[in-house]
């Protein structure tokens, strides 16, 4: 009987949690937002750049093998920051519609939508990710021999890094439409709206990935600069509330 219980009021002690965040001072939401935000991006610089760069040659099957078997608990961490970004990247994404839904209502459903969709994809890809740690650890795979595992290894993670690339495209959706909200809501400032847009229209270049590889290094400086001045004006400034609350109130009464 207690079993049953816990099991039930676990997802309803979570969805009250969520609906009294979503209810809540919408200063504290932006700024909720803000630290989501801002996990999101420290935890995947960390995933990405500290250890899933430092182990992985794209060029170079051998090396990577070697690599990941050397130093699994890294790699580990890897994949388990990479797990928790995904997460804060969700709710950040669920919440921010909660911000920008009174300023339009069609356009932030949308704008959920595509960020979700772009979340699925790039969770679903770090199952890629995580792949050659099975693999390499076997001798023999079926009619694989012991030489071929590392090249099939680096197959999964390309995978998983072209995956990442797919949902950027999403994410380029989703921070378009987001920045045009921001612009329009008249509770943020309409410059840091200009700023989300460029970013946005910036991963749009992943559309066709050979141009958004090419181009992800500058893409990737104006989306960081995008994204930490979001950040900031979210945390030391949030909202203006009674611009919010009026925005609201209007649209409440829309059909």
């Amino acid at each position: 009987m207690r079993a049953t219980v816990t099991t039930h009021s676990a997802p309803a002690n979570m969805s009250a949690t969520v609906e009294r965040l979503t209810e809540s001072s919408p200063r504290t939401l932006a700024r909720t937002i803000a630290v989501l935000f801002l996990v999101t991006i420290v935890l995947g610089i960390i995933a990405q750049g500290f250890i899933s760069e430092r182990l992985i040659s794209f060029r170079d099957p051998a090396r990577t093998a070697s690599n990941i078997l050397a130093n699994e608990g890294l790699y580990r961490t890897g994949f388990t920051l990479y797990m928790v970004e995904m997460a804060a990247q969700i709710a950040q994404t669920v919440l921010l519609f909660h911000l920008l839904r009174p300023v339009n209502r069609r356009v932030a459903t949308l704008a959920l939508v595509f960020g979700l969709v772009g979340c699925t994809i790039k969770t679903f890809s770090r199952v890629f990710y995580l792949a050659p740690l099975f693999i390499l650890n076997q001798r023999a795979l079926g009619a694989l021999t012991a030489e071929q595992l590392p090249a099939v290894s680096l197959i999964l993670l390309t995978v998983n890094d072209r995956g990442a690339g797919v949902a950027l495209a999403f994410f380029g959706f989703e921070t378009v439409l987001e920045g045009w909200l921001v612009l329009r809501s008249g509770f943020l400032p309409r410059w840091l709206g200009a700023l989300v847009i460029i970013a946005g229209v910036g991963w749009l270049t992943f559309l066709s990935p050979t141009l958004g590889y090419a181009v992800f290094n500058v893409v990737a400086l104006v989306a960081l600069i995008g994204s930490i001045a979001m950040i900031g004006w979210l945390l030391v400034r949030g909202v203006d509330e009674e611009r919010w609350r009026a925005v609201a109130a209007a649209s409440a009464r829309l059909p």
